[in-house]
């Protein structure tokens, strides 16, 4: 059996310590021992990339904020969704370390071979009213979190302004590997009309093996 190998380590802003690891060629996300990105999340990050990009793919100039680096695996789905060259994705994330594990262990990928990644360090702020985004896209296992260990989309302050920088008919995409807690009323509160996936990530197994996905679209005027 071959070794899980840790690769780099970092504390976080909160105390935490993240930690990116091996194995069999591999690679995982751990934050405190917990894994938090890596294969079991890369089923619902792909498809969350998948289905909300899809409204998208006519548009000349879409534009994206994702929350966090992760492993990069949906910052690859996003840019293969949507090829156009103008698009402009932001990927808010706060760890420098981070993004240095993928120039340094990870090949670099999308961050560093498509221009129109550009980064910024901090998910609650969306850069101001001249963005207004098609589309914003949070995985709850990958995304950074805020203080206390709370998601983004748990603190109505950030719901409210990730509304008003959506462009009208834009979308929130939530995603997770397990149920989380009232989403669909947070996000209907916020002003959302909120629908949400279940995501079959073993349709060859004996039985479903789940993950959700939720999307709260702006109303269009």
């Amino acid at each position: 059996m071959k070794p899980r190998v840790q690769i780099a380590t970092t504390t976080l802003a909160d105390g935490s310590e993240l930690s990116l690891h091996e194995h069999d060629g591999r690679h995982y996300l751990q934050c405190d021992g917990a894994m938090v990105a890596g294969p079991v999340t890369r089923p619902s990050e792909v498809e969350m990339a998948r289905i909300a990009c899809s409204p998208f793919r006519p548009v000349r100039q879409p534009r994206l904020w994702i929350a966090g680096v992760a492993l990069g695996e949906t910052l690859a789905a996003v840019a293969a969704e949507l090829p156009q060259k103008r698009a402009v994705f932001t990927v808010a994330e706060p760890s420098a370390e981070l993004v240095g594990w993928h120039r340094d262990h990870l090949g670099g990928g999308v961050l560093e071979d498509d221009p129109r990644f550009e980064l910024t360090d901090d998910p609650t702020d969306f850069g101001g009213e001249a963005r207004h985004y098609h589309a914003l896209l949070v995985h709850s296992d990958t995304a950074p979190r805020l203080r206390r260990d709370r998601a983004l989309f748990d603190d109505r302050r950030w719901l409210g302004s990730a509304y008003e920088v959506l462009q009208p008919g834009g979308l929130l995409a939530i995603a997770s590997t397990r149920r989380l807690g009232p989403v669909d009323k947070l996000l209907g509160r916020a002003g959302f009309q909120v629908t949400r996936h279940e995501i079959d990530v073993a349709p060859a197994g004996r039985k479903p093996r789940l993950h959700f996905l939720w999307l709260g679209r702006k109303k269009a005027q």
